[in-house]
């Protein structure tokens, strides 16, 4: 298997930083530091951990967990198009379920900043979290809801979080 042809993700943030002698410049920056998303039959694991900087697969021991595959495409889907930022890990909270939009079905916690609402987007396998602006009325008060991974039936492939 060749390195360069594994299907991967990286979800990115653009900011606008302004430099000391005043430019200003659109920086990309991972969502989620330290981590990309790729799409990998099990048995190609050891390629993948060949790849320079790779440091290992997210899972428990030496058995990798695949993530759910809902997630990856909500993000995929919507990080183009939502205002997202990373933001720390929270394990508590009100949770609730976005209903419209991209990111339709995926739970989080709400928080206020400022007069804006807050959703906290948080991917549990990998501890990682990103804010996202949302209106009130997109958001729905749930349970403690978790999501199961997803198997394409045409391919043994699934997302797996490379550190």
């Amino acid at each position: 298997m060749d390195v360069h042809a594994i299907e991967h993700f990286l979800p990115v943030t653009k900011n606008r930083r302004r430099w000391k002698n005043g430019c200003s410049v659109i920086v990309e920056e991972p969502l989620f530091p330290g981590y990309l998303f790729v799409r990998i039959d099990r048995s190609e694991r050891t390629q993948v951990l060949s790849v320079p900087g790779v440091h290992s697969i997210v899972g428990t021991g030496k058995d990798p967990i695949a993530l759910p595959q809902f997630e990856i495409e909500a993000l995929r889907k919507s990080v183009d198009f939502l205002k997202m930022e990373p933001h720390p890990y929270l394990s508590v909270g009100e949770k609730a379920t976005i209903l419209r939009g991209p990111l339709a079905g995926m739970t989080g916690i709400v928080t206020r900043k400022k007069n804006g609402l807050r959703f906290i987007l948080s991917l549990d396998l990998i501890m990682k979290s990103v804010a996202v602006e949302l209106d009130a009325a997109d958001l729905e008060p749930c349970g403690d809801t978790s999501w199961t991974p997803t198997h394409d039936k045409t391919t043994s492939s699934v997302p797996y979080a490379v550190c």
